[in-house]
């Protein structure tokens, strides 16, 4: 019998995220940031020593790249690629757990949820004090999904630029000639290997985790969040993936695509 090497490829790769503390290690970095190995031990509850070990196998696997700086070592997701393989198994696997509720569930209410209301997804379990409340609410307003923008801010910016005729879903997502010409007026560059074979999509479609539609990946998506952060139209708050609209990315937002945030 003639074994498929792709069966053994794929249980390898899916052993590299079988372990909670490599996936958690995993769903920090689509920040798009670089962490030392002190920092994803601290956000996953492990002890150094335990994350170094987590840490070699992702490395080895592919699945992460480090670079070493002094006495500290940083890694960061080996890729893009991976970057959006990593989220789009966090939001299957979420929509998996939420499914598997039993039909009866979300009858009953909880104190902080009057009857009628769907239950927290199975996934994000209910923040454990106000520390971690706000950074749920804050994430969910806007964020980086990796290295594009997500959030209710993602979704709005995704719908704004298909009501603009700048990008289209008529046969799969793509940059109208309209959109083209937008983004060089806004001086918005996509990288010139874009859409070809072997470089990244011009645009992809990326499920949003908490607003439950599409928010734009791909290429387009990039340079509209490294254009919102290097315009300071957004900002980090503090080291985690949460986004503030500054008010000069208000009134960007309103004066180019019409679109009000608060």
């Amino acid at each position: 019998m003639t074994v498929d090497p792709r069966g053994s490829a794929l249980a390898a790769f899916a052993a590299l995220l079988a372990d909670p503390t490599r996936a958690a290690f995993c769903c920090a970095l689509l920040d798009g940031r670089a962490w030392t190995a002190g920092e994803l031990a601290r956000s996953a509850g492990v002890a150094p020593s335990t994350a170094s070990e987590h840490l070699s196998r992702l490395i080895t696997g592919g699945l992460l790249a480090e670079a070493r700086q002094g006495r500290h070592r940083y890694v960061r997701l080996a890729s893009t690629a991976v970057a959006t393989v990593i989220e789009d198994l966090a939001v299957f696997a979420q929509a998996t757990a939420e499914a598997a509720v039993p039909t009866g569930a979300a009858a009953a209410p909880t104190a902080d949820a009057p009857a009628g209301d769907a239950p927290a997804p199975a996934v994000r379990s209910a923040p454990r004090n106000l520390g971690e409340a706000t950074r749920q609410s804050a994430e969910a307003r806007a964020r980086t999904c990796y290295d594009h923008l997500a959030g209710r801010l993602g979704v709005t910016l995704a719908d704004a630029l298909l009501d603009h005729g700048l990008v289209t879903d008529r046969a799969g997502l793509a940059v109208t000639e309209r959109g083209h010409h937008w983004l060089a007026a806004q001086a918005i560059e996509l990288p010139p290997h874009a859409g070809r074979p072997g470089g990244r999509p011009v645009v992809r479609s990326c499920l949003d985790w908490t607003e439950r539609r599409s928010h734009l990946g791909g290429a387009l998506g990039a340079a509209l969040c490294r254009t919102a952060l290097d315009r300071a139209w957004v900002e980090r708050i503090g080291t985690g993936r949460a986004l503030k609209v500054t008010p000069d990315g208000c009134r960007a937002l309103r004066e180019l695509l019409g679109v009000e945030v608060s």
